[in-house]
């Protein structure tokens, strides 16, 4: 598959988000203080505290791509029996409630290795047009804040370890969640030395 091919999947998915999106309910962060208690363990009241590498930080994430995370879990499109065991009580109003407050709050701030900075900040800004994967800047955003009208996710300052699983995930095929196949079809494209380096570059990312 040529990059040409992949951006028109980006464009694709891009439009499968904005048209065929599920309505969600409307979140209230202030609401959602007060139901986050099946949270805390593992994300912490900002979203940011666990040291777990199979845990998200998620506080400052986009609202919309958290709710639909959510909503997925609870309905095992995402499979994850954890969080699916934890959600099952909460209703659609709660779900909106519980992204709006982790949306609220600061993003995480990480680091890069040094010995993985140019090569994951290539891939990042430039892709890969060889094998056919387009920069990662171009849905994530330049600054890797994502684009949360389309339900892109904030990737900057994430847990290296758990970009690295996300993506092991989405190339073996584990994680089939993602909009048009795109990142499966990227995912797959690249090396685990790649991943790597990509993952400690997000971190890294402000």
């Amino acid at each position: 598959m040529t990059i040409q091919s992949v951006l028109k999947s980006v464009a694709v998915a891009v439009l499968v988000t904005l048209v065929a999106a599920p309505v969600y309910a409307q979140g209230n962060a202030a609401a959602g203080q007060g139901k986050i208690t099946v949270c805390l363990a593992c994300h912490g009241q900002g979203g940011n505290d666990s040291l777990l590498p199979n845990v998200p930080k998620i506080g400052g994430q986009g609202e919309k791509y958290l709710l639909k995370q959510l909503h997925e879990f609870k309905d095992g499109v995402r499979v994850a029996p954890l969080m699916t065991g934890m959600l099952i009580a909460l209703n659609d109003q709660d779900l909106a409630d519980v992204a709006a407050w982790y949306s609220s709050q600061p993003a995480p701030v990480g680091a890069v290795e040094p010995d993985k900075r140019a090569l994951g900040e290539a891939i990042f800004k430039a892709g890969i047009a060889d094998i056919g994967v387009a920069a990662c800047s171009a849905c994530h955003a330049p600054d890797g804040k994502g684009i949360d009208t389309a339900g892109y996710p904030a990737l900057s300052g994430q847990d290296p370890a758990y970009s690295e699983i996300q993506l092991k995930a989405f190339r073996a095929g584990e994680r089939m969640n993602d909009d048009a196949e795109v990142m499966r079809t990227i995912a797959a494209r690249l090396k685990d030395t790649e991943i790597a380096a990509l993952a400690s570059y997000l971190s890294g990312l402000r």
